[in-house]
C-alpha cells in the first residue's frame, strides 16, 4: 500500500490554509534557517510567502535563491506536502497582503490585522517559489 499523494492530492492539499514551515540555506554555518509562515497556492501555480524585506528569512532567501516549505495536517491521519523550487522576489501588492490575512483569519479579522499592522514604508515583500520538487504523503490512505 502506497501512502503517496497523486499530483491532484498534493495540490489540492496544498492550496488550503496550513501553516507551511519555511526553510532556508541560512548559509552562516548553521543548520537551515526553518520557520513557520502564512502562505498562498493555488492548482499548478506558485507558493507566495509574505515577508518584511529586511528580515532574516527574507535575506537567507535571497541570497540561496530557493526554498522549501512544508505544509502538515497535524491530526491523525497525518498528511503533509513538501515542496521546493526557485523563488523571485517581487514588491507587495497590499491587496494581496491582505487576501492572505483574510485567508488564515477570516475576513474580519483579516481586516483587523492588516490595519493594525500598517506597512507605509513598504517593507514586506512577496517571495514566489515555483515547486520543482514535491513530496506528498497521506497516512490514512488505505484506511477503510
Amino acid at each position: 500500500m502506497s501512502f503517496i499523494m497523486t499530483v491532484e492530492e498534493r495540490q489540492q492539499f496544498l492550496a488550503g490554509p496550513h501553516v507551511g514551515v519555511l526553510s532556508v540555506a541560512s548559509g552562516d554555518g548553521r543548520g537551515p534557517l526553518a520557520v513557520p509562515v502564512w502562505y498562498d497556492y493555488r492548482d499548478g501555480g506558485q507558493v507566495s510567502v509574505v515577508t518584511g524585506r529586511s528580515s532574516r528569512k527574507a535575506l537567507a532567501i535571497r541570497a540561496s535563491g530557493r526554498m522549501t516549505l512544508c505544509a502538515q495536517d497535524e491530526n491523525p491521519p497525518y498528511r503533509y506536502v513538501s515542496v521546493e523550487g526557485p523563488v523571485v522576489l517581487e514588491e507587495l501588492d497590499p491587496g494581496e497582503r491582505l487576501a492572505m490575512a483574510r485567508r488564515y483569519l477570516g475576513t474580519e479579522r483579516g481586516d483587523q490585522y492588516v490595519a493594525s499592522n500598517p506597512d507605509p514604508d513598504r517593507e514586506n515583500v512577496m517571495f514566489r517559489m515555483r515547486p520543482e520538487h514535491w513530496v506528498g504523503v497521506d497516512f490514512g490512505k488505505g484506511l477503510g
